[in-house]
């Protein structure tokens, strides 16, 4: 296991227990995008990387992620597939009853995460990666 996976594994360890305040992964200058779902956006840095997540996150009770998979694409580059789960907060509907599966690509460089996609459909992620299920 490389240190850049374990990285990853301790962002989704954090992220499991609903902790989503844990900066210290990221490089300043981070490119991310959110690819499909409700907010769609790209950018760079810290500064705009975690709006789109808050707004998902103030909907939801009980939100949390249950990771299926980690798959250590090269070097830099780590897939880990996962879905998540939680309540509406106004409409009660369960998610995890709803959701398609998702993942989030990240690339890794001196232990911080440089760049870092999230795929609100995980068939997106795969054909992207040109990768199979």
């Amino acid at each position: 296991m490389s240190a850049n996976l374990d990285l990853v594994r301790s962002i989704y360890a954090a992220w499991e227990r609903g902790d989503f305040g844990r900066t210290d992964w990221v490089h300043h200058e981070i490119d991310w995008a959110w690819v499909g779902g409700p907010e769609p956006s790209r950018g760079t840095g810290m500064a705009g990387i975690g709006a789109p997540m808050r707004n998902w996150l103030t909907a939801w009770d009980g939100w949390y992620l249950e990771t299926t998979e980690y798959r250590e694409l090269d070097g830099e580059r780590i897939l880990v597939l996962y879905r998540g789960v939680g309540r509406g907060k106004t409409s009660g509907v369960e998610i995890g009853q709803l959701a398609t599966d998702m993942a989030n690509l990240f690339e890794v460089r001196d232990g911080k995460v440089v760049r870092l996609v999230v795929y609100w459909e995980r068939d997106l992620a795969l054909a992207d990666l040109g990768l199979k299920e």
